[in-house]
């Protein structure tokens, strides 16, 4: 193979804009498919795809499932569906959700490699957490080219720094510099055989493209982590990848370091927040049990009421204090 034949690019918050910046300095012949995957809400619409055809010279459009891949496109993940890679074509499926999004970055840039092993070029792009960390380590570890939003120029620098800090040697620019740069890496011949095979990657991606085989698999990828799934409750089990530590679930769900605690932190808040409410309610009640001994002549009950309303008014006063402090790791 002369050169490499695809393109996949991941980015969230803040991405939009580093999209269009990135696009604005692609050439008219790009000769690779560009695919592009941005967080985007389950209910939310399709626009990023005009969006991009406005912005620069190559046609952009949101990725239909089993669409043939041309050079010179740039194929956009529809909201709510994992684009991935498969003989050259897309694949959109409703599979697990993977740190907490479907689309994730982390399928898409497992099914390139899969797909085109060496020949692909990967892009992490503004965003929060840390998806897309882990599918550029494994671009990496097949020789593929990977790039990243230089942090100072994101918007939000936290994917940036985090795929930084698991492919440190990746090359790095402004998101106006990324198309030149990008372009370049497309002309150049990958370093070593275009294909390769990897059974961890190609099980875990199959498992986001909701292959029945791959879900039901008795052999679940990594070994028992000790943790549960924010999700679903399921055991987590742990996938090392490079220098990190990913988690995934017997049903599918995967998250990586960040992302993980962040579905944690978020779990916690619940929880609280559920036990406040309860607090409350038992207080009121114990209230009202007050009222009426005190109403029918029976102080001592009256007593015992109002000493377990004020025991639980004061757990409840420590959750808000709970509730109004940054969670650990995020101040």
């Amino acid at each position: 193979m002369s050169r490499r034949s695809l393109v996949v690019v991941g980015a969230s918050a803040g991405g939009v804009e580093s999209l269009r910046a990135v696009v604005r300095g692609f050439p008219p012949d790009l000769p690779a498919a560009v695919l592009v995957v941005l967080h985007t809400t389950p209910g939310g619409s399709s626009v990023l795809g005009s969006i991009l055809d406005r912005a620069g010279p190559l046609p952009a459009s949101t990725a239909a499932d089993g669409e043939p891949l041309v050079p010179g496109h740039i194929y956009v993940a529809p909201p709510d569906r994992h684009l991935t890679v498969l003989d050259g074509h897309c694949c959109l499926a409703r599979g697990p959700q993977e740190n907490g999004h479907r689309p994730a970055i982390d399928p898409l840039f497992r099914s390139a490699v899969r797909d085109a092993g060496s020949a692909v070029v990967g892009v992490v792009l503004s965003g929060m957490l840390d998806d897309g960390a882990a599918g550029l380590a494994a671009i990496a570890r097949h020789a593929g080219a990977t790039v990243v939003q230089d942090p100072a120029d994101a918007l939000y620098p936290s994917m940036p720094l985090a795929a930084l800090d698991v492919v440190p040697d990746a090359a790095t620019a402004s998101a106006d510099k990324l198309g030149s740069l990008i372009t370049d890496l497309v002309q150049q011949a990958p370093a070593v055989d275009p294909r390769s095979d990897d059974p961890l990657l190609n099980q875990e991606t199959a498992i986001a493209e909701l292959d029945m085989d791959a879900l039901n698999h008795p052999d679940r990828p990594g070994t028992p982590a000790g943790l549960g799934c924010p999700d679903c409750n399921g055991a987590l089990f742990a996938v090392p990848e490079g220098a990190i530590t990913r988690y995934r679930c017997r049903v599918g769900h995967a998250w990586s370091p960040e992302s993980l605690l962040a579905r944690q932190n978020a779990a916690l808040e619940g929880a609280l927040w559920m036990a406040l409410r309860t607090m409350e309610d038992k207080a009121s009640l114990h209230r009202r049990l007050a009222d009426s001994a005190k109403d029918r002549g029976a102080p001592h009950v009256a007593t015992q009421n109002l000493r377990s309303a004020a025991e639980l008014g004061e757990a409840a006063r420590l959750i808000r204090d709970l509730l109004a402090q940054e969670p650990a790791g995020q101040a």
